[in-house]
């Protein structure tokens, strides 16, 4: 086999794509994010882990598990931010929309506690309120709301 044709010596990297058969047995590669279903770059993620000494070592399922996870997180990110401009009948997504998503819903609030958005401005917050009744002369109830402290 010569180098001229694509397939030689070195030409494919075993770590992050492979070399598979079609029905027409044709070469093709195949990248570990094709293999596993994923958007997000599985060789990318094993590059940054492996050169970010995170450990010693580096599993090959480690990049793909993280991966996985990453896109799940930006996929729920962007559904949450998608129905916020949807309900404020826009078309495109911007960071306000994603510092709303990511504030109104409590797992994703505990997860990014600490995150600041660029552009996100601040997320309004409604206090809760309060009945209080007050016994007024006469035998009479008066009924007013308060601001309670969360």
């Amino acid at each position: 086999m010569s180098c001229a044709d694509g397939l030689g010596w070195g030409s494919i990297d075993d770590t992050t794509s492979k070399v598979t058969k079609t029905k027409e047995g044709n070469n093709v590669r195949q990248s570990r994010s094709t293999k596993a279903g994923l958007k997000f770059p599985v060789g990318r993620i094993s590059r940054r882990l492996k050169h970010g000494k995170y450990a010693a070592r580096i599993g090959a399922g480690a990049p793909v598990y993280l991966a996985a996870v990453l896109e799940y997180l930006a996929a729920e990110v962007l559904e949450l931010a998608g129905n916020i401009a949807r309900e404020r009948k826009v078309r495109r997504i911007v960071p306000r929309h994603i510092a709303i998503a990511v504030g109104t819903d409590e797992e994703m609030k505990t997860l990014l506690t600490g995150i600041v958005f660029p552009d996100g401005g601040i997320i309004p917050k409604i206090p809760a309120l309060e009945y209080v009744r007050t016994p007024m002369e006469g035998g009479e109830v008066s009924i007013h709301t308060r601001a309670c402290s969360l």
